[in-house]
């Protein structure tokens, strides 16, 4: 069996890529590792959180992805290892790759960054209303301008 490791981290965005894995030919005859790569802590949250409440969070967590995604990749009949990642993926893809073969690796992750989109474009009013704004260093400018010219008119009578 061909074993192909599969990253997910959001049922919803994974779902149309993993129906196209699912329906392709090479599917029956692959062996699928799902790899549930749960979304980190921030540091305050662990901070109050014990390390049990944590990995039984992180438990449900992975449960609920894979009630939703396993169904789709057992339709086609393949082999079908959910894996939850709890530490580094560089370290758990080297033990998978260890215990069944080179794999080919799909990320079906979302991405942390969306693409930076266009600023919407200001109404007419309210560009106007900007350009009356001062601006900080223009306005230190005139100001020191006009001192000079305070100072220096003042001092030649």
């Amino acid at each position: 069996m061909n074993p192909i490791i599969v990253y997910v981290d959001d049922a919803a965005y994974a779902m149309p890529m993993l129906q196209a894995l699912a329906g392709s030919s090479q599917a029956a005859s692959s062996h699928w590792l799902l790899v549930a790569c749960a979304p980190r802590m921030t540091h305050r949250v662990s901070k109050w959180v014990s390390h049990r409440a944590r990995e039984n969070w992180r438990g449900k967590w992975a449960d609920k992805l894979f009630a939703s995604v396993l169904p789709v990749m057992q339709e086609c009949g393949a082999k079908v290892t959910p894996v939850l990642a709890k530490g580094p993926l560089a370290e758990l893809v080297a033990e998978l790759q260890q215990q069944h073969g080179a794999a080919q690796i799909i990320d079906a992750r979302r991405p942390k960054q969306e693409a930076p989109q266009a600023a919407p474009a200001k109404p007419a009013a309210q560009g106007a209303s900007m350009g009356r704004r001062w601006n900080l260093p223009g306005t230190l400018a005139a100001l020191g301008a006009l001192m000079g010219f305070v100072i220096d008119d003042s001092l030649s009578f």
